[in-house]
């Protein structure tokens, strides 16, 4: 890390991130869009018909599971609830083997240990992805499988190819390739597909600096400055090394078995439907204005003045160039929530518009609000005065302000991280997704290194202020696409037995 990155992040340290100005929470009628069953076959069909320039599923997987396992760490020594009940439904697990843990009854401090060191499975050690989750009658599937058998549902591209990008730790790779290699050929026999797989790395440049309480680099027992991965957000370099146009974007625990997943199939063609709906016609706005506003100077220059047009040099007070950004400013209102400032002339808004509506896409699936984690829908007041759609975490809403904290309070729904994008220009050309990131939405969070504690910096969240910047829907989805495994004991759930 240079010096110049270096002291910046010291000053982010010393001054904080801005608290973002919640307008409302986004909730259905004002922000989260309820389709019906009619509306949802349209989207779907959309999807199916559609002109894509090559589809991709990007999954992020980085990381270790210990997160997962940290219940179970926690009683390897002294039986506690969850070794417990561990123990209690260990042959339920489709990672048990009763050559690894022997048969019923079972210890609770002997499962950990088994399950999570060397001695066993050494599962504590290893990433999500690469873990059995599922159970069927001939085979048993890792995360990571799951999404093999979801992609070529709803991600197939025109000549039968699966495009599959899953991030992971450099550290990891060994055993991300064995789980490919396991599957990869009968999936393809199966299913009638092929599949490509991509394993990506977050870039090591990302890292940022580890600080002290006093805000000083946090030196390792041997001196040197101690850096961190900078959290999901470093991810949007990846995406945007990605040549596909429409791409879904769901976490590696975020499965169920096969049986519950013709539900998440439809929800995932209606959100990739949406997405191309609102492509074409965003870039038909695009097309429309540009050949408007080009024709009536051309007009102008030719020295004929159609009766309509009121000033002859300006292509953007004529009535069919004020028709059509009327046009654009009730669906940006309307779609996608954005209320503009006022301009301070007729080109002034047809500029304004026109770059509202060039810019990446993305379409979040939101789930209602039973009490799981993850961020939340919200309209926000953006930095140049404009109204957006953004997810927000809870440590992005300033605890002193009673408005923020009562829309936090009446938030409906929350995040589930089920993302379709379209990352094309209306020209075909891709875009500079980091162009559209917010620099000043990261987080400070507390971490111990070795038992010191220190403070992390977080590059703003991939959906969060990665994609700040983005023109963004938000759909309701159902609950039964939403079946994530944050600990060991939610593989007990009825969608993963």
């Amino acid at each position: 890390m240079d010096k110049t990155t270096m002291n910046a992040q010291i000053e982010r340290f010393r001054k904080g991130f801005p608290w973002l100005k919640i307008v409302a929470p986004a909730i259905p009628d004002n922000g989260i869009e309820v389709l019906d069953e009619a509306r949802q076959d349209e989207a779907v069909r959309y999807a199916e018909q559609a002109t894509v320039h090559g589809r991709c599923k990007f999954v992020p997987a980085s990381g270790a599971a210990s997160r997962m396992f940290k219940d179970i760490f926690a009683g390897m020594d002294a039986p506690n609830d969850a070794t417990k009940k561990l123990a209690a439904n260990l042959d339920k697990f489709a990672f048990y083997s009763p050559e690894v843990f022997g048969k019923a009854p079972f210890d609770p401090v002997d499962a950990a240990h088994k399950l999570l060191t060397e001695a066993g499975l050494a599962y504590g050690s290893k990433p999500k992805g690469v873990l059995k989750f599922h159970r069927y009658a001939d085979e048993t599937r890792t995360a990571l499988a799951e999404h093999f058998v979801e992609g070529q549902a709803y991600m197939r591209n025109a000549d039968g190819s699966v495009d599959l990008v899953v991030t992971i730790s450099p550290e990891h790779q060994p055993l991300f390739e064995a789980a490919v290699t396991e599957i990869k050929a009968a999936y393809e026999q199966r299913y009638g597909v092929r599949y490509n797989v991509t394993f990506t790395f977050q870039a090591k440049e990302t890292d940022t600096l580890a600080v002290d309480a006093d805000n000083k680099p946090f030196l390792k027992e041997d001196g040197s400055i101690l850096t961190r991965p900078a959290g999901h957000g470093a991810l949007i370099h990846n995406l945007n090394a990605l040549d596909a146009e429409l791409v879904s974007i769901k976490n590696i625990d975020n499965v169920c078995v096969e049986r519950m997943q013709p539900t998440t199939y439809r929800w995932k063609k209606v959100l990739m439907g949406r997405a191309l709906e609102l492509r074409d016609r965003i870039h038909g706005y695009i097309y429309a204005l540009d050949q408007l506003t080009q024709i009536r100077k051309e007009i102008a220059d030719a020295s004929y003045i159609p009766v309509y047009n009121v000033v002859q040099d300006d292509p953007f007070a004529t009535p069919e160039c004020q028709s059509l950004c009327n046009e654009i400013e009730d669906f940006l209102h309307d779609e996608l929530c954005i209320e503009l400032p006022e301009p301070k002339d007729s080109r002034d808004r047809a500029e304004m518009l026109r770059a509202k509506l060039d810019r990446p896409i993305r379409v979040c699936g939101m789930v209602k609000n039973l009490g799981e984690p993850g961020g939340g829908p919200f309209i926000i007041r953006d930095k140049d005065g404009a109204t957006s759609l953004q997810i927000l975490e809870g440590a992005q809403i300033n605890p002193d302000d009673p408005a923020a904290v009562a829309a936090l309070k009446s938030a409906t729904h929350f995040n589930p991280v089920d993302l379709v994008c379209c990352l094309r220009r209306h020209d075909g050309t891709k875009f500079n997704l980091l162009d559209y990131v917010d620099e000043e939405t990261g987080l400070i969070s507390s971490k111990s290194y070795q038992g010191r504690e220190l403070k992390a910096l977080e590059l703003p969240g991939l959906w969060n202020g990665s994609m700040s910047d983005w023109n963004t829907l938000f759909v309701e989805v159902p609950i039964e696409t939403f079946n994530p495994v944050k600990v060991v004991l939610d593989l007990l759930r009825d969608a993963h037995q």
